[in-house]
């Protein structure tokens, strides 16, 4: 099944994340546990904000829309791989390949370009406070995110078209556990040099700029933060942005190591555990960065299950 002689592959076979019966048992636990996580983080933080009008802030809208990225991607890929884990076949079909492809590269693109955005934000915050309501008003913060959507689906179009047209004439094994682009690449019998080519420029387009954007904006906070005198305002500036600090470096970490760089470098093991890093483990982990350190929304959480519980009294 995993040899073929035509170039119209009409089905990819996904090796998964282990070969082992044993192994893959515990791994679907583990994945499926880290998957509930997610739902359950991601949904509570766009409802917290959504439910409390405290929270009604460039920066948490902003939020609302990472914690869905973060729910939709990790949709995109987790389902399948823990069906995968169950069935071991790995079986799936080009179509539902390459739409795996398309959503997964559109969300993770989108969020690439929101994070600047969160940074642009804070940069407003800090570094401009007295205009921060005027310039991070309602209009610029639509035009920020619709931005965000475009250039990832932009993106993302010119990326599965660029690998459609790509032939795969010795086997249809993919080694991996979704449909990434550096694996097909390294799977097809033709020369791949222009597809390559255009993605890296388009993928390091987004990437790099949005990193860019990301370093230059944290460059002028930490630059003001340093010239605040007192102990207490330093602190209150770094908190506001640590939790997206950190965010971002694990993210642009992982997504840098493993697409800005040649296909042929792909390794099965260690870009595995990079992409497992941040398609399943970094959505879980954004909602817990973003509440376990930010006391506003610890705050909103209490206010909103008081309300709910203030409702369920007899006679209210």
């Amino acid at each position: 099944m995993s040899r073929r002689n035509n170039t119209n592959v009409s089905d990819f076979i996904l090796t998964g994340l282990t070969d082992s019966e044993g192994i893959q048992l515990l791994l679907f636990a583990f994945v499926l546990l880290i998957y509930l996580t997610t739902v359950l983080g991601n949904v509570g933080m766009i409802l917290i904000i959504r439910l409390d009008p405290q929270l009604h802030t460039p920066m948490y809208f902003f939020l609302t829309h990472l914690s869905f990225l973060d729910l939709s991607y990790s949709t995109v890929i987790t389902p399948k791989t823990l069906e995968n884990l169950l069935t071991t076949t790995g079986y799936i079909s080009f179509l539902g390949c390459f739409t795996q492809l398309f959503f997964f590269v559109f969300l993770a693109a989108a969020e690439c370009v929101l994070l600047s955005s969160m940074a642009y934000d804070r940069y407003v915050a800090i570094c401009n406070p007295l205009h921060y309501a005027v310039i991070m008003n309602t209009r610029c913060c639509y035009a920020l995110i619709t931005g965000s959507y475009v250039i990832g689906f932009m993106d993302s179009s010119i990326n599965v078209l660029c690998m459609s047209r790509l032939q795969f004439c010795d086997s249809n094994v993919i080694r991996h556990f979704f449909c990434d682009a550096p694996p097909i690449l390294a799977l097809s019998c033709t020369d791949t040099y222009g597809n390559e080519l255009m993605i890296f420029i388009v993928a390091g387009s987004t990437i790099l700029g949005s990193f860019f954007t990301i370093a230059v904006s944290y460059v002028s906070i930490l630059s003001t933060i340093l010239k605040i005198n007192s102990t207490s305002g330093k602190q209150k500036a770094f908190s506001t942005c640590a939790s997206h600090l950190l965010g971002v470096t694990i993210f642009y970490g992982t997504m840098i190591f493993t697409y800005l760089k040649p296909s042929k470098s792909y390794s099965l093991g260690k870009d595995q555990v990079a992409s497992v890093f941040y398609t399943i483990v970094i959505p879980m982990l954004n909602p817990l960065i973003y509440s376990l350190r930010n006391k506003e929304v610890k705050n909103a959480l209490y206010r909103v299950m008081q309300r709910a519980a203030f409702r369920t009294l007899p006679g209210i």
